[in-house]
C-alpha cells in the first residue's frame, strides 16, 4: 500500500524532511519525500497500513520548528517496491 501526501504551512526550512526520514525508517518505511515548488513538502511511503496510518498522523505535527496547515493524502493499492526512504532534490 502507498501513502502519498503533500504537506503545507510552514514546513520548508525547518528539518520537516529529515525529521520525516527518521519517522519513516522507524516505522519501516520506504518512499521519498521532497521539496514542492509551492513551499510544500510532497511524502509517497509504501508499507502496511498500520505504518501508514500512523505516519499519516505524524505528518500534521512535524518537527518543533514546523507549522503543519494542512495535510492532503491519498492511498493506493499498488506496489511501487522502494528499496528505502529517501530525501530527493
Amino acid at each position: 500500500m502507498i501513502l502519498h501526501a503533500v504537506v503545507s504551512g510552514d514546513v520548508q526550512g525547518v528539518g520537516y524532511r529529515y525529521w520525516l526520514l527518521r519517522e519513516a525508517r522507524r516505522l519501516d518505511l520506504a518512499g521519498y519525500t521532497q521539496n514542492l515548488f509551492d513551499g510544500s513538502v510532497e511524502v509517497e511511503a509504501e508499507g502496511t497500513g498500520r505504518a501508514l496510518r500512523e505516519l499519516e498522523m505524524l505528518l500534521w505535527q512535524g518537527p518543533r520548528m514546523a507549522r503543519v496547515d494542512r495535510v492532503e493524502t491519498n492511498y493506493r493499492n499498488i506496489a511501487r517496491n522502494y528499496a528505502h526512504f529517501e530525501i530527493r532534490r
